[in-house]
């Protein structure tokens, strides 16, 4: 009867190792937009020193399109196993999902948001010698690109046309990178995104910042005026970046990764290369970081209605 009560037990002390050893393979993390725009950059700057922190290798995995849901469903359809995880913002979590004809998820219910890394203005930006010299000008010019349909660039963009009562085409791309090319060679005249990817083109002057969507200026571009400066505080925006994976994350795997991601955000080194990309960190905990995503989605959600936007 002893030995029989013992074998649970024993079984128990077998199988503890494989509970706590995740991760035994490399992890997975989903960008919901193309190589070279700011999430990627992001999700680049962690990923060697998250894989570093877990003992695996971090890939990361561009997954763009339909404002960020095809890479979200991706992730909620996954395995809760902590292999496969989003580096997670704005659009493929508070604006994307209602964007399209059926909502093909729930940002919070569909989700373990595990950490807040930063936060990040968006610019609203020209090719200096076709473009406006100006906000105030944008009216003058046809279409404006941004990195998607239903990217924060697109949403805006739209904010941009019905506050100053302008008519403008929206140009969707996939992604950043393409859209800066075109910005470039004057295919466009103005471009929308998160400052993340564009600082380097600024200050060589293949564009020009016209705005940046935040009260205060970004000291990657002291230049750039607010839109509060300029009188247009409805057109206030801020992109955030976290990493999220599926609903019904182990709690252990989530409290690793949130762990290592802190710290991660914490690194002198890390807090330098998000300055240098227009990135505020921000240290939250998990729960925190949900209810900011579930306040997110409340928020954008009269733009986006507004706005009118369909995927």
């Amino acid at each position: 009867m002893k030995i029989l009560t013992l074998i649970p037990l024993l079984l128990a002390a077998v199988a503890w190792p494989a509970l706590a050893a995740y991760p035994e393979k490399p992890v997975r993390l989903i960008v919901t937009f193309a190589a070279g725009g700011a999430s990627d950059i992001v999700a680049r700057a962690i990923s060697e020193p998250l894989a570093k922190a877990l003992g695996q290798p971090v890939i990361v995995d561009n997954k763009p399109g339909a404002g960020g849901t095809i890479g979200g469903l991706e992730v909620v359809r996954s395995a809760p196993d902590g292999y496969t995880l989003m580096l997670s913002n704005s659009t493929p979590l508070s604006i994307g999902p209602f964007t399209v004809p059926k909502q093909p998820y729930d940002p919070a219910k569909q989700f373990t948001h595990v950490a807040m890394l930063g936060i990040a203005p968006v610019l609203i930006m020209a090719n200096p010698k076709g473009g406006p010299t100006t906000l105030k000008d944008m009216g003058k010019f046809a279409n404006f690109g941004s990195g998607g349909p239903g990217s924060i660039g697109h949403i805006v963009g739209e904010m941009a046309k019905d506050t100053m009562k302008i008519n403008m085409t929206h140009v969707p791309y996939r992604g950043g990178a393409p859209m800066t090319t075109d910005l470039i060679a004057g295919t466009i005249p103005i471009g929308i995104d998160v400052i993340t990817a564009y600082v380097p083109t600024m200050k060589s002057g293949q564009i020009k910042g016209l705005a940046v969507t935040s009260r205060t200026r970004s000291p990657l571009a002291p230049d750039v005026p607010t839109v509060v400066e300029l009188g247009l505080p409805q057109l206030l925006a801020e992109n955030y970046f976290g990493v999220s994976g599926p609903a019904g994350l182990p709690k252990d795997v989530s409290d690793k990764l949130a762990k290592a991601l802190a710290d991660i955000v914490a690194d002198p080194a890390i807090v330098k290369r998000f300055g240098e990309l227009g990135i505020t960190t921000v240290k939250m905990s998990s729960g925190e970081f949900a209810a900011f995503v579930v306040k997110q989605v409340n928020d954008w959600a009269p733009a986006i209605k507004a706005a009118d936007v369909k995927n």
